[in-house]
């Protein structure tokens, strides 16, 4: 039965070394993702789609370096793992080896299955926690945007462009245009000039949610009452579509994320008829949700 076992795990393993095989070439082919194209763009998720988004800035591309590092890592283990196994059924079977050792204790193993798991897991732990401080906040930011996720909707704001502020929902699937992804296109996208580095402050209005965008690197937490940091970077022009991935209630499918990354010119051109479009409106009513506080105010306030 061992036989028959370790036959099957390596079966398995041929399988799961083939699947990362195949996952790894998907990856590295450009899947597009520039705007004006279609919804099997960079930044969308694709159908039967293995493995990380393709990397759309820095973050992401720090991401994938970990990732790969954690999967050879553990194809090493699994490839020793299957081999010792391998080796301990053949070697002390019962019919060449009736009677077996009874050694219960071997000092030297056990300091070795001790201490090797240790080393594995400090590799792991030092370039997860530079990752970590990477993502955590932005150097030399050249925009900031406040992100507050409410129910069930996102609500963006521009303190350095003059604060206007705007609500991003979902378009319903019967307004859906042929080039628009269902779930996952909005009616106001978050617009950021290509090669600016963005901090973002998220807060929440109600519940916890999270905002997410994979080809960019960002995962952040919106918990009311709290202002958090983080950043990204798109290095090229395209739109970048990510989800609520936490469960925040009914709707919470209902909290897609999309990024438009257009260049420096275009985007101030965007700023500007924004600014129009949101400000007030001439019978002295407030704009459409502005934040309280500058980006300034809230930075002072973060923890450091």
């Amino acid at each position: 039965m061992f036989a028959k076992a370790s036959g099957l795990a390596y079966a398995g393993l041929f399988v799961a070394l083939s699947v990362i095989g195949s996952a790894s070439a998907q990856n590295a082919a450009p899947s597009g993702g520039l705007v004006g194209e279609t919804h099997s763009s960079l930044g969308a998720p694709t159908p039967w789609g293995i493995g990380l988004q393709p990397a759309a800035g820095p973050v992401k591309e720090a991401v994938h370096d970990f990732n790969t590092l954690v999967l050879w890592i553990i194809i090493a283990i699994t490839a020793f793992v299957m081999a010792l196994l391998g080796w301990v059924v053949f070697k002390y079977r019962e019919s060449v080896n009736p009677t077996p050792s009874r050694t219960s204790h071997n000092t030297m193993i056990e300091i070795a299955w001790t201490v090797i798991p240790v080393l594995i897991l400090v590799v792991i732990a030092i370039p997860s926690f530079r990752l970590i401080y990477y993502q955590d906040r932005a150097r030399d930011a050249d925009l900031t945007i406040n992100v507050q996720g409410r129910q069930w909707y996102w609500h963006y704001a521009y303190p350095d462009n003059g604060n206007f502020a705007f609500d991003s929902r979902p378009i319903p699937t019967e307004d859906l245009k042929s080039d628009q992804l269902r779930n996952l296109t909005v009616d106001e996208p978050l617009v950021i000039p290509v090669g600016a580095t963005v901090r973002v402050l998220t807060t929440g209005q109600d519940v916890i949610h999270s905002f997410f965008v994979p080809s960019l690197g960002v995962q952040k937490y919106t918990i009311p009452g709290r202002t958090l940091e983080t950043w990204f970077k798109a290095d090229r022009a395209g739109t970048f579509y990510g989800q609520c991935n936490q469960i925040c209630g009914t709707n919470h499918w209902f909290m897609p994320i999309q990024v438009q990354a257009v260049p420096a010119a275009e985007f101030q051109a965007w700023v500007a008829s924004a600014q129009k479009k949101y400000a007030k409106a001439d019978s002295g009513e407030a704009p459409v949700a502005v934040l309280p506080a500058p980006a300034t105010q809230q930075l002072a306030a973060l923890p450091r």
